[in-house]
């Protein structure tokens, strides 16, 4: 016997302080749902707290249901993540149908929605995150949540995030929620279109639910209400999910992306699975910058997001682009050419005079003849320096300011200054093509006149068209879009009719489009042919049944039709096939019923019993006898009916006289 000892709930709840399946003692009520109540409770074999989720009696009692509800455990119990909320254990105490689970004290998501307001962008991704990992494990086993929620969403006081009742959503009351009666599983807020339209889910649901809920924490409130849940449901099919930025100024445009994508009103535009949008939400979340994950919205204080405790999924750090330290570097050129104005395209020479060697007294009377020879080779080299200095070899020039200027105009101005123009072509996203991005040697540099300046001009935009990859495989439209400078981006599937399987359906962008270098162009792949499934018409007016087939996308043929006792005249007998799968354009054959094969009644009143009866057995027809005055004459007297048509196999009764 366990020695755990914890206080119970003073509430007059019949089941606290009673042990269930002789294991679980019920210690208080934690809360109550549409279909169960979950208790604390702990485990006295195993001496641990455990969540205990007991189903309301009036389920219980229903053996469809619970026989429903013990496989969704099973398959539930099969996961094994740290963001789920275990499953340990299903059994039965008297009219108790139960479910233990891993007990997590916290709060749920709902409260602290309810408590915060809208969450910051890192916030709402850290939750949305560990939520993803739990529905791509349960994806992966082909598991479907079917009601992706708030309240199922449960924050541990260590702050770990973990996902509640798993494949629980699928356990329904065989009378008042099966797959014909037309009520739908999970909460409507939460419901895709495909659910309400045709009530069907597959893993591509849980994805909008996933979006819906981010919707909720970055703006604070549901992405849908109503005064009933018929409008809630409306909207969901005929009214698209609001951007978040619409309700939260500031919010960045990669938020609104990743929210319209999760929740494209089209199961085939949405992300395959929990997987695929996994790997979404962490490329968003890579591409905003810290400032912008912790932006929260007007009037929510800042710090609050401190309290929401969640687990920080380990990212790669925001990207830092060259862009802003290119402008800087633009700018210097500017100011070189600016202090470079006040250089001189010539430099001041002086020559100083030749020294006197010597201390000879010339004879005065020949200093007058002897003074022009000096003075002349002063001056001629005087020349040869200015010569040498201003138009000969050691003469200098200063690079002229050119950048921003039309090529032409560049090259007239350096070819002005005595230098020699050279051009190269760079592409620029910022600087007009024709137009002069940036000069070497620099503006202001002082060179040998003659030398080579070299202009890098503009070439405009780098842009590359996107090339009609439709019918590649991805391959082969990876490789292509590899030699035109792009780049593969999300791969989808799709349906298609005409497009083999593996093949691209269409591209993001559209062919002809122009893009930067290493842009990426997303694909839509062929999944091939749509399988449809063959329902079951038997029995069906023919009709209804044909229609019903024709609407599918299948070609009705008709056999030859039979006559049938149990079949209607007009309804479909048989069909072939009568189950599996076919393509759209396929053919099913259906017989159709003549009904009954008639006979006419012979008249055998007058006959003795034994042939009246070979009469009438002869003719298709059963025989009851009645004995009036206890028949000892043997001899028909009444029968009914007298005469007339009735269907083959029909009783004919005798009175006996």
């Amino acid at each position: 016997m366990s020695t755990y000892t914890a206080p119970v709930s003073s509430t007059d709840d019949a089941l606290i302080g009673r042990t269930l399946d002789g294991r679980y003692r019920v210690l208080s009520r934690i809360a109550e749902g549409g279909m169960a109540t979950v208790y604390l409770a702990v485990d006295e074999r195993l001496e641990r707290e455990v969540a205990l989720k007991v189903m309301h009696r009036h389920l219980a009692s229903d053996d469809t249901f619970v026989s429903r509800f013990r496989r969704e455990a099973r398959s539930a119990a099969s996961l094994s993540h740290p963001h789920v909320v275990a499953v340990y254990d299903q059994g039965r105490d008297g009219d108790h149908v139960f479910l233990a689970m891993e007990h997590v004290p916290g709060q749920t998501l709902r409260d602290v929605l309810a408590e915060q307001g809208a969450l910051s962008p890192r916030a709402s991704l850290d939750v949305l995150d560990a939520v993803l990992q739990a529905l791509s494990e349960a994806h992966a086993k082909g598991l479907i949540h079917r009601d992706v929620k708030p309240e199922n969403v449960i924050i541990n006081e260590n702050g770990t995030v973990k996902v509640a009742d798993f494949g629980l959503a699928r356990a329904v009351t065989s009378q008042t929620m099966t797959s014909s009666s037309g009520v739908l599983l999970g909460t409507v807020a939460y419901l895709s279109p495909e659910q309400v339209e045709r009530g069907v889910a597959d893993a591509r649901s849980d994805v909008y639910a996933a979006g819906l809920v981010l919707v909720e924490m970055l703006t604070g409130a549901k992405a849908f209400t109503g005064e009933t849940p018929i409008h809630v449901a409306y909207q969901h099919v005929h009214g698209g999910v609001p951007v978040p930025s619409d309700r939260v100024d500031g919010l960045p445009p990669a938020l609104d992306d990743l929210v319209a994508v999760a929740t494209a009103r089209d199961p085939d535009d949405r992300p395959a699975d929990a997987g695929e949008l996994l790997g979404l939400v962490r490329r968003t979340r890579a591409s905003l910058s810290p400032v912008a994950l912790d932006a929260r919205p007007d009037g929510i204080e800042a710090d609050r997001a401190a309290h929401v405790p969640t687990a920080t999924t380990a990212l790669p750090p925001h990207p830092v682009t060259a862009r802003a330290y290119g402008a800087t570097a633009r700018g210097a050129e500017h100011d070189d050419g600016r202090s470079g104005g006040g250089h001189s395209d010539t430099a001041a020479l002086s020559v100083p005079p030749r020294p006197l060697e010597g201390k000879v007294v010339a004879d005065p009377r020949r200093r007058g003849r002897n003074w022009w020879p000096a003075a002349l080779l002063s001056v001629l080299l005087a020349a040869a320096t200015a010569w040498f200095f201003l138009l000969g070899p050691g003469a200098s020039s200063t690079v002229p300011s050119v950048v921003d200027r039309p090529q032409e105009q560049a090259m007239t101005a350096v070819e002005e200054a005595s230098l020699t123009a050279a051009v190269q072509e760079a592409f620029s996203e910022d600087v007009a093509a024709g137009t002069v991005i940036s000069v070497a040697p620099g503006v202001g540099d002082t060179v040998a006149r003659g030398s080579e300046v070299v202009l890098t001009v503009s070439k405009g935009k780098e842009r590359y068209e996107v090339p009609d990859l439709t019918g590649s495989t991805r391959a082969e439209a990876e490789r292509r879009l590899g030699e035109t400078n792009l780049a593969l981006g999300e791969v989808g599937r799709a349906f298609s009719e005409d497009v083999p399987e593996g093949q691209v359906i269409s591209m993001d962008p559209e062919p002809g489009t122009s893009l930067r270098r290493d842009a990426e162009v997303g694909l839509t792949l062929s999944r091939g042919r749509q399988p449809i499934e063959v329902p079951d018409v038997t029995g069906s007016p023919a009709g209804d049944a044909e229609s019903a087939l024709t609407d599918l996308g299948l070609q009705v043929e008709r056999g030859e039709a039979q006559n049938s006792r149990s079949v209607p005249e007009g309804s479909v007998v048989s069909q072939s096939p009568d189950d599996g799968t076919l393509f759209r354009g396929d053919t099913v054959t259906v017989v159709v019923s003549k009904g009954p094969v008639m006979v006419d009644v012979p008249d055998v009143v007058g006959k003795q019993l034994g042939e009246a009866r070979r009469i009438l057995e002869d003719a298709g027809l059963r025989v009851e006898v009645e004995r009036a005055f206890g028949g000892i004459f043997g001899t028909v007297r009444f029968q009914e009916p007298e005469d007339g048509s009735v269907p083959e196999g029909s009783t004919v009764k005798l009175t006996i006289v």
